[in-house]
């Protein structure tokens, strides 16, 4: 097996005909009409793109009763804005509206037929502190670039934060459904 790294807007390079290719969480990043056509046109015949859509980075609300403490998920979003203000980051730039949801119109524009759609139910997960501040950062809206000299400030707030919110630094959360969006 042989690895590459390319963008997404590179295809279809010299790559082989794909029976399958997958996002999860970073379509929405490209030049998405660009890609879904390059992606038409270099899948192999019975070919499929399937596109993954959830939220894996926190949990959802729940009245239900969970082994552990909840992260404190709305102390620690006030605690980004406290540091990185209200609006929206991600690169070196502002997104005020977020990204863009249209993904099925892009995918039918290139050619494609579906979606068919299927379901993954979320489940129960337990979290360290660690993992919560690797949620954290994960975010292209709260990436450490972003903070700047004030990284080292934010970090030692966030872990004091969930140190003294957490049961023995231990939390729970539901997560989300994930959604299969599959394009053939």
């Amino acid at each position: 097996m042989t690895w590459r790294q390319l963008r997404g807007e590179d295809l279809p390079a010299d790559l082989p005909r794909p029976r399958l290719v997958a996002f999860a969480q970073s379509f929405h990043w490209m030049d998405r009409p660009r890609v879904a056509a390059a992606l038409r046109g270099m899948l192999a015949p019975g070919g499929a793109v399937v596109h993954l859509g959830g939220t894996t980075h926190e949990g959802i609300t729940t009245d239900d009763v969970l082994p552990r403490p909840q992260p404190p998920r709305q102390a620690i979003s006030a605690l980004i804005q406290d540091f990185l203000g209200t609006e929206r980051r991600a690169g070196q730039g502002h997104l005020p509206a977020g990204t863009a949801g249209d993904e099925d119109e892009v995918f039918r524009e290139a050619g494609f037929r579906g979606p068919q759609r299927l379901e993954v139910p979320g489940r129960v997960v337990e979290r360290s502190v660690e993992q919560i501040v690797s949620s954290v950062y994960s975010l292209s809206s709260s990436a450490p670039h972003l903070f700047g000299e004030r990284l080292d400030a934010f970090d030692s707030r966030l872990r004091q934060l969930l140190t003294g919110a957490g049961d023995d630094a231990r939390f729970s959360e539901q997560m989300g459904p994930i959604g299969l969006s599959v394009w053939f």
